[in-house]
């Protein structure tokens, strides 16, 4: 199958400063990309390249097998929603919606059937009549999204679009999005340094810092595998735990040590870790420390921890350790009995644990 968007050894620069460097990636028709990673990382500036908004310094874009890379924006078959809306004014929902394809010739009867089926797929059939300054900032959005829905683009550019919306509606707005992307089968591509949102609506992910792409892969491969220490950090909520520790072999398997304050080193030993350098830089997900009893497996191995902070969350229970000298997060059960200052017998799956290098900070596993 032909990618929709395939982008190859792409270079931006601004005088001398590179923002982007040599970024490869493809998606396939129906893929949703979604390009994450902090403030300042290159992830707008790249969405602008893919539409056409900034000219690149080097390498090609290809849309629906079209090169694409010296085509005005207008021309590249694509539909933006940014973060601003970008509505008029002194328009109607409704005009704002068919103003596009006013401009563009289409005939009246096909602006009217295509808006009353967008209207329709978001909801927003009562408030057709009313003016921009009359609507939510969610109801906004979905107007900004039905303006891109009615195009029927090769691909929609979506930049930080629920960025100006409070935590609830940012939720329900997500759910609306994923929505459209399963009924429409539409390929999309979505800018934005919310990792859960990244997590929850991609099919695929890029990770990005700096202006280069740390990772590619799927929400699974990105939060289970992380590429390196920066993805394993960046990836995830509360993020995974980065813990200093020594491995050496020990027969069979890998005998693998962490330091403690005032007390002996916690003593793990992987039989799957293979080949390791002796300081290495252990990843383990919070749920992946429970209270022992509450995970079984040939893994799993125990712990005793003081533990320093107990913060219930609802349906869990955050408990924060102290090894290797860093805050370690264990995700119990709403109901444990973990108390500060008591020691705890905590359960450690082996079988989830990443490996990095703590120079590079690169996988090793």
């Amino acid at each position: 199958m032909q990618p929709i968007l395939n982008i190859q050894n792409l270079y931006k620069s601004y005088g001398a400063t590179e923002i982007l460097k040599d970024i490869n990636v493809a998606i396939e028709p129906g893929d949703f990309l979604v390009l994450v990673g902090p403030s300042g990382c290159g992830k707008s500036t790249l969405l602008n390249c893919i539409a056409g908004l900034e000219p690149i310094s080097g390498g090609t874009v290809e849309i629906g097998g079209r090169d694409m890379t010296h085509v005005s924006p207008k021309d590249r078959d694509i539909a933006m929603v940014f973060q601003s809306y970008a509505l008029y004014p002194t328009m109607t929902v409704a005009k704002n919606i068919t103003f596009g394809m006013k401009v563009r010739g289409v005939d009246a009867a096909t602006q009217e059937a295509k808006l009353t089926e967008v209207a329709r797929q978001l909801q927003i059939e009562p408030l057709l009549k009313r003016r921009p300054a009359q609507l939510s900032g969610g109801q906004r959005q979905r107007v900004a999204m039905g303006r891109a829905l009615v195009r029927d683009p090769k691909l929609f550019l979506f930049d930080e679009p629920l960025s100006n919306l409070d935590a609830k509606l940012r939720v329900e707005m997500r759910m609306e999005i994923k929505r459209l992307h399963q009924n429409l089968g539409a390929s999309m591509v979505y800018v934005t340094h919310d990792q859960i949102e990244a997590m929850t609506l991609a099919t695929k992910i890029v990770v990005m810092k700096g202006g280069v792409v740390q990772q590619i892969g799927s929400p699974a491969e990105i939060y289970n595998r992380p590429a390196n220490l920066f993805v394993a950090d960046f990836m995830g909520s509360p993020a995974m735990n980065l813990i200093p520790a020594r491995a050496r072999r020990d027969g069979a398997g890998t005998r693998i040590e962490i330091t403690r304050d005032g007390a002996a080193p916690v003593i793990l030993n992987d039989t799957h870790a293979g080949v390791l350098p002796e300081d290495v830089i252990l990843g383990l997900r919070p749920e992946d420390i429970a209270e022992a009893g509450f995970r079984a497996g040939q893994d799993v191995q125990q712990a005793q921890c003081l533990v320093d902070m107990v913060e219930p969350a609802g349906a869990d229970t955050y408990v924060v350790s102290n090894l290797g000298g860093k805050q370690v997060t264990a995700r119990l059960h709403a109901e444990t009995g973990a108390q500060p200052g008591e020691m705890l017998d905590l359960a450690f799956d082996l079988g989830k644990v990443s490996y990095f290098a703590p120079d590079t900070g690169e996988r090793l596993n």
